[in-house]
């Protein structure tokens, strides 16, 4: 029998219509385009507005827009996986409030927290329903409304990151596209250096933790770029090693869009070409979970079925990973 695999048959994406720019983030904090634009790439990010507007929202529209785009009925979805950092609430599961939104009513779904690790996790494991022969047609969501843990009093951190959302549709293929291989890797010792400090079950809310903004993401810029530059490039440099791929065999990467820099020294590990690397950075900036699939759905029209692909990320956590991915369709207007 051939081996079964999960293959990507459909991939959408959703960005809030607020555009957060350089100049308007000049009137906040002491910062200027220049200075942003050089060190990380963005000139602007998406942001979600309203109120009682949270990741939900954005999930629930890359989901929709993906079961329009190919004509899946919502009841015909087994599983729904959301990866996510910013859920609506500690429980229900975001996973569980788009299912609801979206009319799957015949799915079981939960979250995956691994930061911008996140969609790589989330993929691996609906990839794994698939495999397994147990579930048809898995949804895996990467969402986040990162606004809402952002401090916009902190020049360092309210530069980066955006809101957005990205879904792909996983079925099962026994050609040999699909999810090929997957590297996925943690390290609990990054915590010191990426992480919210209050709001968990250690330090609860409290007048106290809220009055010293304890709320929002916090991190140690220059020790989690090191990291990320040397384990992001590593993991997919060893996904290639260890599948037979060079450079020229690889149709793109797909790289989180945490930094330009950190992207560019994977690509050059990697000995890829800046042709062949997916890049939004410049107008969401970092959505989080969101960043892969937003990629591959902008990039959509230049995919063709049988590309090889590697998806890349590093995250708090830490959390890291690469994925190899045959991309399975041929683009469709």
């Amino acid at each position: 029998m051939d081996k079964l695999r999960a293959k990507v048959s459909g991939i959408h994406g959703y960005v809030p219509e607020y555009r957060l720019t350089n100049k308007e983030l000049e009137s906040l904090v002491d910062t200027n385009d220049e200075w942003i634009t050089s060190r990380t790439g963005i000139k602007e990010r998406r942001i979600l507005k309203g109120e009682n507007q949270g990741t939900s929202v954005l999930g629930m529209g890359a989901v929709q827009g993906l079961l329009e785009k190919t004509a899946t009925d919502p009841l015909e979805i087994d599983l729904i996986i959301c990866a996510t950092v910013t859920p609506d609430m500690p429980f229900p599961a975001t996973a569980n409030i788009i299912a609801e939104k979206v009319g799957a009513k015949n799915s079981f779904s939960f979250d995956v927290g691994a930061a911008c690790s996140g969609f790589l996790f989330a993929l691996q494991v609906g990839a794994q329903f698939i495999q397994a022969g147990t579930h048809k047609k898995v949804i895996v969501v990467g969402a986040d409304k990162m606004s809402a843990i952002v401090d916009y009093q902190d020049r360092t951190t309210c530069i980066l990151f955006g809101d957005g959302a990205g879904a792909v549709l996983l079925e099962p293929t026994t050609e040999n596209l699909g999810l090929m291989d997957a590297l996925l890797k943690s390290d609990g010792a990054g915590e010191n250096y990426l992480h919210m400090k209050a709001g968990g079950s250690r330090r609860p809310a409290s007048m106290e933790t809220v009055a010293n903004r304890e709320h929002y993401a916090y991190q140690e810029g220059a020790t989690v770029f090191k990291f990320a530059v040397t384990n992001m490039a590593d993991v997919s440099a060893e996904v290639m090693e260890r599948n037979g791929l060079k450079g020229e065999d690889v149709a793109w990467l797909v790289p989180h869009q945490a930094n330009k820099r950190i992207i560019d020294a994977t690509a050059n590990r990697m000995n890829i070409g800046p042709e062949k690397v997916m890049m939004n950075i410049e107008r969401y900036g970092n959505t989080t979970a969101a960043t892969i699939p937003l990629c591959l759905w902008e990039y959509e029209n230049q995919l063709k079925k049988g590309d090889n692909l590697i998806l890349a990320a590093f995250g708090g956590g830490f959390t890291w990973g690469a994925i190899y991915l045959k991309w399975a369709l041929d683009y469709k207007k």
